[in-house]
């Protein structure tokens, strides 16, 4: 069963249905000013930060059918009748004779019929305005005249979105409405009492408005309890033209389309943004009241995406991967790099969760070809949250650049920290070394967290320092084994062990950033640093072959009072993967101890579905081990297919050579092959989520948390990094493929440092990994760098497993 398809030419997912199991959204603008739009036209909004600055009120917890944030009614008679609906479908809920929604790049698109009369909404936020448009055309595809009012309607939140839903005193006393002139259009101006004069939301349209309401009572009708599927308004000729002055805010505009005769079609234009003020508002609003303007924007929108996704394009045996390398999957890394898990349908944006230090720092890694500027400012602000011991806090609000230290406040008996936060950045800093080239980057002087209480910088430091001081850290806060501690929690957030805990998983991602740092001090010509950090990881690997292995696998903690975690000894969670995977990947496993750790990872967790992430699950609350315990078997981290950690599982299978197993565990979890089941999986087939309902659970195969997931710039990096091979070092570009032996082989280009990189890999003899002849624009390369260009251009590669 589907609800729609993939129109690759196009580069979209088109919804066909608008009953799906679940809401499916898209992302519009950025965090500057945007938000998501449902598949059914209610949107979220914001500018700069959803919880201190949302625009308009989205619950996302009440029922998909109702209203939310915004919709459009259309009022149509013909032949001495009257109807209103939606062509949206919500609120109405009346049958459309045909419905489309258009998941685009930046936009969403509609085309609904119903009796002859056809709806073309496109909504997108420019890349150059704070406002979101919809561009809206109706015509009359009927043998009938037929004549059409258009009433757009948005509801707006206070700003601060927290205190909408928890605080019914003071917030209505301050939310005002009133409604201005613009050229003679009427501008409808929203705002709390204490931001008059400094900040406004206003809403608007290209077209005279006959009447407006900015009362939410008055508009539903019967003093509120009308309803947004029928608001009782409607059955009138003229809206109140009601100034809100205390609270329950809208903005409704009643535009008289007149009567279209068969074949005609009429086009406007609303207008949703913020501004200090109506002159502020003024040159945006004049700007795109001109449907000229309007299509400028859409096509700078689509010019972005040909420029973003032009940094990579491959063409493989599999339409499947192809779709989400090319198209979908580099669109939701550039949507994480954006929000972090911040907001989304899942993800509320209400409280202190604001931009995560680890989440954002796994993020900005699928975006370093594309976005490298970006990427560098996100970095910065990362870094400016790094405590000055070198660990760091585990999230901040990107608009105040408050931080805390996330959910290890909750429990009194555990350390504030999390073990693995500001190791991530090591990878992530070096990572955008390796693509950009931008080695003055290290020179940088940031500060470090916090500064005193008028905001002034303490302690400081360039970002190699930075670096430097995060594997300090870890380097001395090892427990009784000589493995670092866990803290409060490390990569998996629900494993909340006693302190003096140990982590295997962070004593691997220290070793992988051991070895990045011993890479970039070779760079740097720095032997004597990089001789330090290879010595301490060989002390590492020692400890983690004595202590860990437990005989099939590894195991994944070890308590304070010396017990094993993720041990065939343990009852629930005997295995978990990231145990398995990241040893691997780091290189502190043995190589034949590492082909069996990822053969039990196959055997005990494998669905499929994907990986889980542990197994069996526990079964009953136990806090002693934390939030893993809050969840049923089969859910979440517990036994649950924790997506994000399946590309871990795919890198893992190539360092191993098997291509085969990495190909098969990169495409069950590839949401486009989930097109067809969607009454099991019920998320968008177009984006990864980040969790699937394990086999230990009833509802096995369903998907949750959509966007806002780490497993988007993993799959990426797995597939074009370690699938096809294609890796930035220091010194060029690495292709190291390892692909499936029965691929013939496969086409990609790749822009690298100003160069573009044409790659054919042939694979006649049906191999997985290891190249064996190499060609750089005709001349043969001894083993698989490829070196950098004289001078930046074309280049021409091909290679022969």
């Amino acid at each position: 069963m589907n609800f729609g398809y993939f129109d690759d030419q196009h580069r979209e997912y088109v919804i066909t249905d608008p009953r799906t199991p679940v809401k499916w959204i898209n992302y519009l603008g950025t965090l500057a000013f945007g938000g998501f739009v449902d598949h059914t036209g209610g949107a979220l909004l914001c500018a700069r930060d959803p919880a201190l600055n949302r625009i308009t009120k989205y619950i996302s917890q009440m029922p998909d059918g109702e209203f939310k944030g915004e919709t459009m009614y259309l009022r149509v008679r013909a032949k001495g009748g009257q109807r209103v609906y939606s062509p949206f479908f919500v609120p109405t809920l009346l049958p459309l004779d045909h419905f489309e929604c258009s998941v685009g790049l930046g936009y969403s698109r509609w085309r609904s019929e119903l009796e002859g009369l056809c709806c073309e909404i496109t909504v997108f936020v420019p890349h150059d305005a704070p406002v979101e448009i919809r561009d809206v055309c109706i015509t009359n595809l009927g043998e009938v005249a037929v004549q059409v009012d258009a009433l757009p309607v948005v509801e707006y939140t206070h700003p601060d979105a927290l205190k909408q839903l928890t605080n019914a005193d003071w917030v209505p006393q301050t939310m005002q409405s009133r409604a201005e002139l613009l050229d003679g259009c009427t501008v409808l101006c929203q705002y709390p009492f204490m931001l008059r004069g400094t900040q406004m939301n206003y809403f608007t349209a290209n077209l005279k408005a006959s009447s407006f309401e900015t009362d939410r009572r008055a508009f539903l009708g019967a003093n509120g309890y009308g309803s947004w599927q029928r608001p009782l308004v409607l059955e009138q000729e003229e809206l109140g033209n009601h100034e809100a002055l205390r609270g329950d805010n809208i903005a409704a505009l009643l535009l008289r389309l007149g009567t279209l005769l068969p074949g005609e079609s009429v086009r406007f234009t609303t207008l949703l943004g913020q501004a200090a003020s109506l002159e502020d508002a003024g040159t945006t609003i004049r700007r795109f009241r001109d449907p000229e303007a309007v299509d400028a924007a859409f096509s700078g929108l689509a010019r972005f995406w040909d420029r973003h996704l032009s940094t990579l394009q491959a063409r493989t045996p599999d339409a499947y991967f192809d779709r989400m390398i090319n198209v979908h999957n580099p669109r939701q890394c550039w949507i994480t790099t954006q929000w972090s898990r911040y907001l989304s349908l899942y993800q509320l944006g209400y409280g202190a969760r604001g931009i995560g230090f680890r989440d954002s720092s796994q993020d900005v890694m699928a975006v370093l070809a594309s976005a490298p500027e970006t990427a560098r400012a996100l970095l910065c602000k990362l870094l400016s949250v790094q405590r000055q011991n070198g660990s760091a806090m585990h999230q901040f609000n990107p608009l105040s650049m408050v931080a805390s230290e996330g959910d290890s406040l909750e429990r009194d008996d555990r350390p504030h920290y999390y073990s693995d936060d500001h190791l991530w950045a090591v990878l992530a800093v070096t990572a955008y070394l390796k693509e950009t080239g931008d080695m003055v980057f290290l020179d940088v002087v940031l500060p470090y967290y916090p500064n005193d209480s008028k905001g002034r910088v303490e302690d400081a430091g360039t970002v190699l320092e930075h670096l430097r001081r995060a594997l300090d850290f870890t380097r001395q806060d090892l427990g009784v084994h000589g493995l670092p501690l866990l803290g409060f929690a490390d990569w998996n957030d629900t494993i909340n062990l006693p302190t003096g805990a140990e982590s295997l998983f962070t004593a691997n991602l220290y070793a992988c950033a051991l070895q990045e740092m011993a890479a970039l001090c070779d760079a740097l010509g720095d032997s004597e640093m990089a001789r330090a950090y290879r010595q301490e990881f060989v002390r590492l690997r020692v400890r983690v072959e004595e202590i860990a292995w437990d005989g099939k696998w590894y195991v994944s903690y070890l308590d304070a009072d010396d017990s094993p975690i993720g041990s065939q000894h343990n009852h629930a969670g005997k295995i978990h993967l990231n145990g398995q995977t990241w040893p691997v990947i780091s290189g502190l496993a043995a190589p034949e101890r590492g082909e069996v750790a990822m053969d039990s990872a196959r055997e005990w967790l494998n669905t499929r579905y994907g990986l889980k992430l542990s197994a069996p699950g526990y079964d009953g609350f136990d806090p002693s081990v934390g939030g893993i315990t809050t969840y049923p078997p089969g859910a979440k981290e517990n036994g649950g297919i924790f997506l994000h950690t399946n590309p871990w599982a795919v890198i893992a299978e190539t360092k191993l050579g098997r291509g085969d197993r990495a190909y098969e565990y990169y495409h069950q979890i590839n949401p486009a092959a989930r097109n067809d089941l969607i009454e099991v999986y019920e998320c968008e087939p177009y984006v990864y989520p980040q969790n699937i309902l394990g086999d230990e659970h009833p509802q096995f195969g369903l998907a949750r948390n959509s966007w806002l997931s780490g497993t988007a710039a993993w799959a990426y990096q797995a597939g074009t990094q370690y699938i096809l091979g294609l890796r930035p070092e220091y010194g060029g570009l690495r292709l190291d493929p390892c692909i499936p032996p029965q691929w013939n082989g496969f086409e990609v280009t790749r822009q690298f440092r100003g160069s573009r990189y044409h790659i054919r890999v042939h694979n006649p003899r049906h191999a997985s990994k290891g190249i064996r002849r190499l060609l750089v624009d005709g001349l043969e390369i001894q083993g698989a760098l490829i070196p950098l260009p004289a001078q930046a251009g074309d280049v021409q590669v091909e290679a022969w497993l």
